[in-house]
């Protein structure tokens, strides 16, 4: 059979992205200059998450050690400031294409900045706190090695948007998140072979009875999240300006889809970064976790610890209501729907839309936020009871983010495919 147009076109926009992730992928063994990785193994405990959209490019000190994620967390910063915290901003927002670009300039001169002061940070705690220990030949202690070392770490975040626009432009998915999937994905078989090593080879029946359990309960996350992820609440609506025909009814425009998940892991992701930052500085600072400040500050911002997880639980449903209806504004949602002459079926325009739109979004996000907490949990929950290794992570951020790249790229295929049989259907 003859492969067509469209298919050939997704083939090279597939094998465009394989190499571009081996790349990235690539640039996490390359280390930056004057480190010696035989002298140190900080690993998983000195940075935790802020390790995993790296996919271990962090711990290991590589030159793409911050990846993407300053550019994650500007992203989240600029889009904060767009509510009338910063007029100018909010204008661009207004602007369509034209606006949306200059916004996403901004945004990379922001995550540029915080990439440098993340690198000159790590940087000099490495050598405030462990002296020369992971220094190896040619370091000069001086300023200037340490503003280099920063730059060159910089210039690998730089790398990662510029690998990450070339995915997007030219391959398959967002290439922000496909770059965040591949260095999740780079961790999974490291915890595959660690619960193998733990529980596998003891010989004893109760630990293979831990392994398969630990593997059911992974299987069961998935599928549940692919539910999750999918899942949406439509609400109807009628245009009066338009005959209620057969011939419109079932279309697409008729309803207002709002994903149960709204705000995607977004709440995870700021909740679990803000728990981090404390616990980081004092892993870096090598402060005391049994007395003093210390000592609390590792139980309040630790969600290992009953405080931190609560903490953390509470952070995740606070951020999931706030950037669900940052994203989907109700009173904008009712201006645009009275602009097109568009209603809700028994719902006045104007006020009472908004009202209902807020209580709908209102009772979506708390379900929403019910399941990410649910799965933000899990990990913390299963490694208590099963005592499992710190690379082992069942559930939380990462699958969310594997499953829901997984669903949109596989929309975006489908649509491709869709593309050709309409092309084939007008010739």
């Amino acid at each position: 059979m003859a492969i067509s147009k469209n298919q050939k076109r997704l083939i090279k926009m597939i094998a465009f992205t394989v190499i571009f992730l081996a790349i990235y992928r690539l640039g996490a063994f390359i280390q930056l200059p004057f480190i010696d990785s035989e002298l140190f193994m900080v690993g998983e405990s000195m940075f935790g998450f802020l390790d995993v959209f790296s996919g271990g490019a962090l711990s290991n000190f590589s030159i793409l050690a911050l990846g993407i994620s300053p550019y994650i967390t500007a992203s989240i910063v600029i889009q904060l400031l767009q509510m009338d915290v910063i007029p100018v901003l909010k204008e661009w927002s207004e602007e369509g294409p034209a606006g949306k670009q200059k916004l996403n300039q901004l945004t990379k001169y922001v995550a540029l900045g915080l990439a440098f002061v993340q690198a000159l940070t790590i940087t000099l705690g490495i050598k405030v706190n462990y002296a020369d220990a992971y220094f190896g030949v040619g370091f000069i202690d001086e300023p200037f090695t340490y503003v280099y070392l920063a730059l060159v770490a910089t210039a690998g975040t730089a790398f990662s948007l510029w690998l990450a626009e070339k995915i997007t432009a030219k391959g398959i998915g967002n290439g922000t998140s496909m770059l965040i999937v591949s260095g999740i994905l780079a961790s999974f078989p490291l915890m595959i072979a660690q619960l193998i090593a733990t529980f596998l080879t003891t010989g004893k029946f109760g630990d293979v009875m831990i392994f398969i359990a630990v593997i059911l309960i992974l299987i069961l996350i998935i599928i549940g999240i692919v539910f999750m992820e999918a899942a949406t609440r439509k609400i109807p609506i009628q245009y009066a300006n338009r005959p209620a025909s057969a011939s419109f009814r079932g279309r697409s425009d008729s309803n207002i889809p709002i994903k149960l998940n709204s705000a995607s892991v977004i709440p995870v992701i700021f909740a679990a970064t803000l728990m981090s930052l404390p616990t980081t500085v004092i892993e870096v600072g090598k402060v005391s976790k049994v007395s003093g400040w210390g000592f609390w500050i590792s139980q309040i911002f630790d969600q290992t610890k009953p405080i931190g997880f609560v903490i953390y639980i509470l952070l995740i449903f606070v951020f999931s209501f706030f950037y669900s209806f940052l994203q989907m504004n109700p009173e904008n949602i009712a201006e645009n729907l009275q602009k097109n002459n568009a209603y809700i079926p028994g719902v006045r325009p104007g006020e009472e839309t908004a009202s209902y739109i807020s209580r709908v979004l209102f009772k979506i996000t708390m379900v929403g936020a019910t399941y990410l907490s649910i799965v933000a949990a899990v990990p913390i929950i299963v490694s208590k009871i099963f005592n499992l290794p710190p690379s082992v992570q069942i559930g939380g951020t990462g699958l969310i983010i594997v499953v829901g790249v997984a669903i949109e790229t596989a929309k975006q295929i489908k649509n491709l495919l869709k593309e050709q049989q309409y092309t084939g259907f007008l010739k």
